[in-house]
Parts: structure tokens; sequence; C-alpha cells
């Protein structure tokens, strides 16, 4: 297998997503600040232009973050980081969605729209009239998580689970374009703090 893989929070979750069960994935870098990812060679791997995507040994190839971790979770089930129960997994499958769609979705919206737009406008759909409000939406996102995080140190309770890791791969992308996670939310700027030091080792192995 190998990960078609660039700058970029999904990316980076694929990564650390494979590093925390163990598995090595060789990297192709694509530059997508070039626009290679736009490219027909890049488009006849991935119709959408996005990266990652994991090709199989057979040639098949697999994009959207969802999809590759479960497909690798499939087949490396240990250790669980969706979940190795039904209970588990749902609740996993249930953070999972109440952090796309309240910090990923408006965050990423409210980049494209204003630090990104150059970069962005003739690639995908951007909204800079609204860009402003989805970088709010993303601070209410934060606030609602900070007061609903479970106790336990995870998102999932006590095990730490994909979802962290995508929390994590959004947050240091915030920071870095404008959106840091606010300074009141100390639960959560406390598991930031753990979580990036756990991303370090896996990254750095």
């Amino acid at each position: 297998m190998k990960l078609y893989h660039s700058i970029g929070p999904n990316p980076r979750l694929v990564a650390l997503f494979a590093a925390a069960k163990g598995l090595p994935l060789p990297l192709q870098e694509i530059d997508i600040m070039a626009g290679v990812n736009r490219l027909p060679d890049y488009l006849a791997i991935n119709p959408t232009g996005t990266t990652p995507v994991l090709e199989l040994e057979d040639g098949t190839r697999v994009a959207e973050t969802t999809a590759i971790c479960e497909y690798l979770e499939e087949l490396n089930p240990a250790p669980a980081l969706i979940g190795s129960t039904a209970e588990e997994r749902a609740q996993t499958r249930m953070w999972w969605r109440r952090v796309d769609q309240m910090i990923v979705q408006p965050m990423t919206m409210g980049f494209r729209g204003a630090e990104g737009l150059e970069l962005f406008r003739d690639r995908v759909t951007c909204y800079p009239e609204v860009a402003e409000r989805c970088k709010q939406a993303t601070r209410d996102g934060w606030a609602w998580l900070e007061r609903h995080m479970p106790a336990g140190g995870y998102l999932c309770g006590a095990r730490m689970t994909v979802v962290d890791l995508m929390l994590l791969c959004f947050a240091d992308f915030g920071e870095a374009v404008g959106q840091p996670l606010p300074a009141e939310c100390t639960r959560l700027q406390q598991w930031c703090a753990e979580m990036r030091t756990r991303a370090a080792q896996l990254e750095g192995q």
C-alpha cells in the first residue's frame, strides 16, 4: 500500500492513524500548493482532486479520510481506534460526526473564504461572504465541545480514537490559519497539549 499525501489536516490524520496502528505507509507527496492535485494525472487517481488517497496492492484506490480509516481499522483491528464493539464504534462515529459538523466544516469554509481565498478561488467553490460567520460557528463548536467533552481525557472517554486525532489535526490547522482553539476552552487546551505530545511521538517513529 501507499498513501498519496500532502500538507493539510486530512492527510496528516490518515498518517497519524496508520502510525498509531503501527502500519508503515509509504508516502507519495502531492504538491497541492502548486496545484498538482488539479492536473489530469492526479485527477485520474482521484477525480475530486483531494488528498489523501490510499492505493492498495492490487491498484484499488480509496479516497476520503473516513473511508481510509475505516478500511485500515478493518484490516488491522488492534489497537482499536474506531472501536472493538458495536457500542464503541457507535460512540466514535457519533463524536466523529459532531466534530466534523461543528469544527471541521465551518473552519474549512471560513479559511477558504478568507485567508485561503486566493489559493482556492479557482479550485473549489468559496464563500467569502460568509467566512466570518463560519469562523464564529467554529468558535461556537469549540465552546460546545468544551462543555460536553466526556470525562476521561479523550472525546470518547478513556480511549483515544480517530476523533481525537482528527480534532488535533484541525486544532493545529486552525492555529496556523488564524482560527486558534479559544483560550477559554481550558479543558480542550489541556487535551490539545497532551494530544500534541502523543502525535509528536507517533510522527517521530
